[in-house]
């Protein structure tokens, strides 16, 4: 058995009858919208979906994108991304930033006095314009030969986390502005050497978010949290779907 998965955990579980506030990350609406079933053992049963295998080459490119924004910020001057894109802004100087950033132990929190739910998301990037808006950055980055877009099916998931994000600051006191903005890398693999080095053409792809879900999203969140049944399965769930396929055979499965 791996060292660095525990399939049963008995700690941060929700209890029907607690008054502590418990967490919910941007992840965890998201794992929810996907799967209610695996959502519900996770959170309340304490056995979470096995964990994929980190990007490392995507994580070093957040860090240097967050380097390069953040001396500008010292700056308070734009980026030049910016200036290309045309906007009027530069990017958001507050001592939370690093709070904000801060995906496993902070995020931007707020918390939902009608569930007791704290909802929580770890931000990349804040800007802010000439109008005191507030304007939500995220990071991607990918390599394909063609030119990127946010038209896939699956990437509906980045415009939940880009809106889940704006929620966040909304509800903090902020005004938001509705268009956010995905910095996107593109690592370019038709050149004709390495160099020991990986080159990059930088897309900024503007989205108009709209959280009108979000709330009665919560509200079943909770609703699904409180209840002693275990929702049913999800036919589009690959994780499901295997437990459905190997509980058939579980008479020949020998104990791990």
């Amino acid at each position: 058995m791996s060292k660095y998965y525990n399939p049963q955990r008995s700690r941060n579980l929700f209890d029907p009858s607690s008054t502590v506030p418990f967490r919910i990350s941007r992840s965890k609406i998201e794992l929810f919208i996907n799967c209610p079933r695996c959502f519900y053992l996770d959170r309340r049963r304490g056995t979470g979906q096995p964990p994929g295998y980190p990007f490392a080459l995507n994580s070093a490119v957040d860090s240097l994108l967050k380097n390069e924004f953040d001396s500008y910020r010292r700056l308070q001057k734009p980026h030049p991304l910016m200036i290309e894109a045309g906007l009027d802004a530069v990017p958001f100087k507050h001592e939370k930033l690093s709070e904000w950033r801060d995906s496993l132990r902070a995020g931007v929190t707020y918390l939902d006095k009608e569930t007791n739910l704290n909802i929580t998301g770890g931000i990349d990037d804040v800007w802010i314009n000439s109008k005191d808006e507030l304007i939500v950055v995220d990071y991607k980055s990918t390599s394909k030969n063609q030119e990127l877009t946010l038209d896939a099916d699956w990437q509906i998931a980045y415009k939940r986390q880009i809106e889940i994000y704006q929620w966040l600051f909304r509800k903090n006191g902020f005004k938001v502005n509705p268009t956010a903005y995905f910095v996107y890398c593109n690592g370019l693999a038709n050149k004709e050497k390495f160099d020991k080095k990986l080159e990059f053409d930088i897309y900024m792809l503007a989205y108009k978010g709209d959280d009108s879900w979000i709330d009665q999203t919560i509200n079943d969140i909770h609703n699904c949290l409180c209840s002693d049944t275990i929702p049913k399965p999800n036919r589009e769930c690959d994780y499901c779907a295997y437990r459905y396929a190997a509980n058939k055979h579980k008479d020949g499965i020998a104990e791990v």
